[in-house]
């Protein structure tokens, strides 16, 4: 064995690895990035559902806008309000109180209330029975589809389909908006959660059009609006629509209308807890033994 060749060829591993692992730390220092430590403490603080409610590619994304000042620190819809309290902290400024916003979907044409025209067969998605014959099987060309494209968007499990009709659960819903962009009818609409008047239809068509397709549907009487002392309750293109800035919720509106279009909701204004009867299990109960 020739000592002085393994000695060599040691040496020559070992200087190659010096040279390299030089370069290595030239080379880190000369491309480093450098790391915000705002925006690591603020990334810290999102819960990271990467729901894309707030408009960036994910919490990552959130928390770099954050970190520049390009968001506000109340931007993520899921955290709310205690986590903008607490990105605020670590930004050095004041957070906006925001009002908590749900999802709300416009449509009351449950399977006992709106006609069907045909009987489908297929995936089971919204966005695809758009684009069949009709823009789908229900006489309401606006009404919710009922084949949860919703559902499959919100990874909050705060909407189902409820006898053929979309329903959100106020209590697990973020406002993250994701249902929203995934529903083909624009019926998802975010409302403040204090509201305890919504118009549960989307319908533009004229009053006898709607009620030859749906026993529960807006049919544009214009009494809503003529009994809001408010201002809050107008008619347009045959379809009642709430200004919630104006919206004192005295129920006159809901009172009065002659369909029942307006749903109510009763919310304690100190505790923000809905007191009412319309929540999720209970509408699923009631629609226990109703099938699509």
């Amino acid at each position: 064995m020739n000592l002085t060749a393994i000695a060599i060829a040691a040496a020559m591993v070992g200087g190659v690895g010096l040279i390299i692992g030089v370069l290595i730390g030239v080379a880190s220092e000369a491309f480093k990035v450098e790391v915000d430590e705002k925006e690591e403490k603020v990334r810290a603080c999102l819960p990271g559902n990467n729901c894309g409610g707030c408009g960036f590619p994910g919490c990552d994304g959130l928390a770099a806008a954050i970190a520049k000042g390009e968001a506000p620190v109340s931007a993520c819809p899921v955290g709310g309000q205690p986590v903008a309290a607490q990105i605020a902290e670590i930004m050095g400024v004041v957070a906006c109180v925001e009002e908590k916003k749900v999802a709300f979907v416009k449509c009351a044409g449950s399977c006992d209330k709106t006609n069907v025209r045909y009987e489908y067969y297929g995936n089971m998605d919204c966005r695809q029975l758009q684009v069949v014959p009709g823009a789908g099987d229900k006489g309401c060309v606006y009404g919710c589809l009922g084949y949860g494209s919703c559902v499959k968007a919100c990874k909050f499990d705060a909407i189902h389909v409820v006898n053929g009709v979309a329903v959100v659960d106020k209590e697990k819903c973020t406002a993250c908006g994701q249902c929203a962009a995934a529903c083909p009818k624009g019926l998802i609409e975010l409302i403040p959660y204090r509201a305890g008047h919504m118009v549960q239809c989307s319908s533009q068509d004229k009053g006898k059009d709607v009620k030859l397709v749906c026993q529960q549907g807006c049919i544009g009487c214009m009494m809503c609006q003529k009994v809001c002392e408010a201002g809050a309750v107008t008619v347009e293109n045959n379809l009642a629509r709430i200004d919630y800035n104006k919206c004192t919720n005295c129920g006159k509106c809901a009172l009065k209308c002659p369909v029942k279009v307006i749903r109510e909701d009763h919310v304690d204004p100190q505790a923000q807890t809905p007191a009412g009867p319309m929540n999720l299990q209970q509408m699923v109960q009631n629609a226990e033994g109703v099938t699509r």
